[in-house]
């Protein structure tokens, strides 16, 4: 992954499996890691923001050696928050699989928007 992935797209669940697709053939290998995030990532936009939002989607080898990935959407409002949800809830457990997966995370918050990012080692 000598160069950067960049996607530009709206946030439809129909491009969730386009986008780990394109994640996969990026990293020339499957790495399920990354394609949970990258999922997880775009559901939140999906979800809370709203279907059809226009979002930049970013993987690229970080300074440190690790796989950074970046989901940008223009709503610096809809924040991201992490819960406990119960065994019977079907939502809410996406920034939990966040946590696992990933070193680290967290979100940059623009004039223009938001940023989710998070570092894998892979």
């Amino acid at each position: 992954m000598n160069r950067p992935l960049v996607l530009e797209l709206l946030a439809l669940p129909k491009a969730v499996p386009e986008v780990r697709r394109a994640v996969r053939e990026h990293l020339g290998v499957t790495c399920p890691e990354v394609e949970l995030c990258v999922s997880e990532l775009l559901a939140n936009v999906i979800t809370p923001v709203g279907e059809g939002t226009p979002v930049t989607i970013r993987l690229f080898r970080a300074p440190s050696g690790r796989t950074r990935l970046e989901v940008t959407d223009p709503d610096a409002h809809a924040w991201l928050i992490a819960c406990e949800p119960d065994a019977d809830d079907e939502t809410g457990r996406g920034l939990l699989l966040l946590d696992a997966f990933t070193l680290r995370w967290g979100v940059w918050l623009t004039c223009v928007g938001k940023t989710v990012w998070c570092e894998l080692l892979s």
